[in-house]
């Protein structure tokens, strides 16, 4: 299979089509090889248009709403990222072209040892994967300038709010199926937290942000 051929024409016919107008983002969804953080098995489907199933309910997500939700957060050369549920690491690749640095937020081990192996073997330097409870974030790094999730959630830890730098961005998800919506967090200089309807998204949820069932009598 060419490739490099098919990601060319994955950003033309799936990503640019869906009004992501920024040049960095087109650029390192160019640059980023998604067949090399797929395993072997699934490689002849790193450029189609949807989600990619890695087991136990976890997938890489379809490229063109990934690249609507790094528009969203706007990242900066400056900025220090968290990605939360990062799998195998291939978002957490894109967005080292955009950011200062990322923290690649992994509660799986084996994904957790794929990214890690992915990431080093391609040199992705500003990368550092860490393992630990998605739903916890990761504290030791904090605060961040963008914190982003890969999947929706129906239910978000105020610890994330609280990871949030001054003046940063926090987009998820939030909902799960074709009623899902796309949301921008923004915390401002006093710390006071706001949130933004963008479009709505459906996107594969992080099953560690699912709601939990009720007890019913």
């Amino acid at each position: 299979m060419e490739f490099e051929a098919a990601r060319i024409k994955m950003v033309d016919n799936q990503i640019r089509t869906t009004d992501v107008t920024s040049h960095e983002i087109l650029r390192a969804f160019l640059q980023v090889p998604r067949e090399e953080f797929l395993p072997a098995s699934r490689r002849p489907l790193a450029y189609v248009d949807d989600d990619i199933p890695l087991g136990d309910g976890r997938y890489v997500m379809e490229p063109s709403p990934l690249a609507k939700l790094l528009q969203l957060a706007a990242i900066d050369k400056d900025d220090v990222v968290l990605d939360v549920g990062c799998n195998t690491g291939y978002s957490s690749a894109i967005m080292s072209y955009l950011a200062s640095s990322v923290v690649a937020l992994e509660e799986d081990p084996a994904l957790a040892a794929a990214a890690t192996d992915n990431l080093a073997r391609l040199d992705y330097v500003t990368c550092a994967v860490v393992e630990n409870a998605l739903l916890e974030g990761c504290r030791a790094e904090a605060p961040y300038d963008v914190i982003i999730f890969q999947g929706s959630v129906e239910v978000l830890p105020d610890t994330f709010f609280d990871q949030m730098k001054r003046g940063g961005r926090m987009v998820v998800v939030r909902g799960i199926g074709n009623a899902a919506e796309a949301m921008l967090y923004v915390k401002d200089e006093d710390g006071v937290v706001s949130e933004r309807f963008a479009f709505n998204c459906s996107v594969k949820p992080l099953p560690s942000f699912r709601r939990k069932p009720e007890f019913v009598f």
